[in-house]
């Protein structure tokens, strides 16, 4: 068993985990300060099943995660087990319908939301980042349809909650 502290989770940190999990340490517990939604997938494809977020992880908390992992039991905080929920709820909708939908941001997405979150227009985002303006529409498009998000505001206010921007 081990467990592995951080304040955000990063490529290298992904590698670190899978590479707990299958050399043998049995189950790890994440106790972590943010995590993106779409790196939960990641953890928990890791083999992850304990998450704590590290301002929750008291001494009693940390014995009940550990506790858990060690009997190979999944815990993770309801906020994070609301938004893992989604995500497969997402994937099982999108293979029913026979597309793949990717969890979380591409980066041009990221690059386009950022310059629509400073108030720049289509043509302004096209110009900036040296794509036409159709393809800064689809990009907006496809983005708020896998997403299930309303509009450009929406798609914003994701990209910041989600920590993309």
């Amino acid at each position: 068993m081990a467990v592995v502290i951080v304040e955000t989770v990063d490529e290298a940190v992904l590698r670190n985990l899978r590479r707990l999990t299958r050399g043998g340490l049995g189950n790890v517990v994440l106790v972590v300060g943010r995590i993106r939604e779409s790196q939960l997938l990641e953890v928990v494809e890791c083999g992850v099943g304990t998450i704590l977020w590290r301002h929750e992880a008291d001494p009693a908390r940390l014995l009940q995660g550990v506790l858990a992992a060690a009997k190979g039991d999944g815990n993770l905080p309801t906020d994070l087990l609301g938004r893992l929920l989604a995500q497969v709820g997402r994937m099982q909708r999108s293979a029913s319908e026979g597309t793949a939908v990717p969890v979380g941001l591409s980066e041009r997405e990221t690059d386009v939301l950022r310059l629509v979150a400073d108030g720049l227009d289509t043509a302004e985002i096209a110009a900036r980042l040296s794509y036409s303006e159709r393809t800064v529409k689809n990009v907006l498009h496809g983005l708020t349809s896998r997403l299930h998000l309303r509009n450009r505001a929406h798609a914003v206010a994701y990209a910041l909650r989600e920590g993309y921007i």
